[in-house]
């Protein structure tokens, strides 16, 4: 990547996704939505949507107008439509809030905002489908074929949430009210299992790579791994629409699934472990550290849905088991990625410029790792606690678990602010001649 294109609002995306994943955490901590309240009621879909679509959804997007160019080689289809989407995506969330906060007494009743929300996020999600799925469609090699099928899936994700929102303002008729009424897990895995994971894997390949210095994954293997996360989350959707339109249920569908769900997790495991093992550098940085516990919570979440479905619990602990996949796996992966990204991001856009013209700092001078370790560890320790807090159904230590993320997360932000605004870099290397300090919040290039 030296010398290549800089996103130039991929920190603003990093930014809202991170000032959403705050607010995410202060309602948890305060006890509004799940376990206080049922997974349906609309303190807790206010609660889910500020998760996956402000934080996971955010953050990944501003990922990848960074990184699918660098998967494909070949520079985004327009750099123009990133702005616009971000703006599209924080005006339609918000709308949306406000209309779940509608519906449960806690403003006045106005329909007209969830069909508003829906129309503005289609719009914003639209903006960063056509960009990225232009970039990489002619050229779907290794990770990039994981962010197609992931894009597919959040096409798939934002058309069910668009029927939900008419159909919860009364403006979809039956038919809307049917899949309304049945339809909320196949957007749910379409969202977690396909947009979000699927996504998270394809670009974890890279990310492993570049920053291990190891052989990326062998196309056969990542086929593999692909092909059985697809066939599950198509399953699922493809299947579950097929079931609920002849009125059955959907055990069937789901446990077929599930079981081509485990088969993805193992195989990525395969890759990944194969990744780790072929790596030149062998120190492990504080991400990779971190992104193995995240790889850790994966596991757990796999070995925790088994045990559950084989008790029959599943319904009833739901709320910890997407827990643990929302904050342990994903969160946990992303917070990783996260700090790696923004140092590399910066040093590019800072020293790249003048390398070889002045002496500059490593990409790892940047960081204060040891200082930094803590707060992964507050972090990654809540979550667990939290996870069986709600397997135990204790709400209380529920809410002590998600301050302890709080605090954790507020730590890894005021880390990754010291990053971006170099703090960390000896006065003699931080800005050597040629070199301009980079902007908090966008790429200046």
């Amino acid at each position: 990547m030296i010398g290549g294109n800089i996103s130039r609002w991929t920190m603003t995306y990093f930014a809202a996704a991170l000032t959403w994943l705050l607010a995410a955490l202060a309602l948890m901590a305060a006890g509004i939505g799940h376990p206080a309240t049922d997974v349906a009621a609309p303190d807790t879909l206010v609660l889910v949507h500020v998760i996956c679509v402000g934080w996971l959804s955010t953050a990944m997007c501003g990922a990848l107008f960074q990184f699918v160019p660098v998967l494909l080689a070949k520079p985004l289809f327009s750099e123009r439509l990133a702005l616009p989407a971000l703006g599209l995506l924080t005006a339609g969330l918000i709308a949306l809030l406000a209309g779940f906060m509608a519906l449960g007494g806690r403003l006045p009743s106005a329909p007209w905002l969830l069909p508003l929300g829906a129309v503005l996020l289609v719009a914003g999600f639209g903006l960063v489908i056509v960009d990225l799925g232009l970039t990489a469609w002619l050229r779907p090699t290794g990770p990039a074929r994981f962010v197609l099928v992931g894009l597919a899936s959040l096409c798939t994700t934002v058309t069910f949430g668009a029927v939900f929102a008419f159909a919860l303002a009364g403006w979809a008729g039956p038919v809307g009210d049917a899949v309304l009424a049945r339809g909320i897990p196949l957007h749910a895995t379409a969202g977690l299992g396909g947009w979000l994971t699927l996504t998270a894997m394809g670009v974890s390949y890279r990310l492993l790579s570049m920053f291990m210095l190891a052989p990326d994954v062998e196309d056969r293997q990542s086929r593999q791994t692909l092909a059985a996360g697809g066939l599950a989350v198509a399953a699922a959707v493809g299947g579950g629409a097929f079931a609920i339109g002849l009125g059955m249920g959907l055990n069937a569908v789901f446990s077929v699934a599930a079981l081509l769900g485990l088969t993805c997790a193992a195989l990525y495991g395969r890759d990944v472990a194969g990744v780790f093992r072929s790596r030149k550098r062998h120190h492990l940085e504080l991400n990779m550290r971190m992104a193995m516990l995240s790889f850790a919570s994966l596991a757990g979440t796999a070995v925790l849905g088994v045990a559950l479905v084989s008790m029959g619990t599943l319904p009833l602990h739901l709320g910890a088991f997407a827990f643990l996949t929302v904050f342990g796996w994903l969160s946990g992966l992303v917070l990783a990625k996260l700090y790696k990204i923004v140092a590399f991001l910066t040093w590019l856009e800072t020293y790249g410029p003048v390398m070889g013209r002045a002496a500059t700092p490593r990409v790892q001078d940047l960081a204060a790792e040891q200082r930094a370790t803590k707060w992964f560890a507050i972090y990654y320790l809540a979550v667990w606690a939290g996870t069986l807090a709600l397997l135990a159904g204790e709400p209380s230590a529920f809410r002590i678990a998600a301050a302890a993320m709080t605090v954790g997360v507020i730590g890894i932000i005021h880390e990754i602010i010291r990053i971006r605004r170099l703090e960390d870099v000896a006065p003699p290397l931080r800005l050597p001649a040629g070199s301009v300090a980079p902007h908090l919040l966008f790429a200046k290039t």
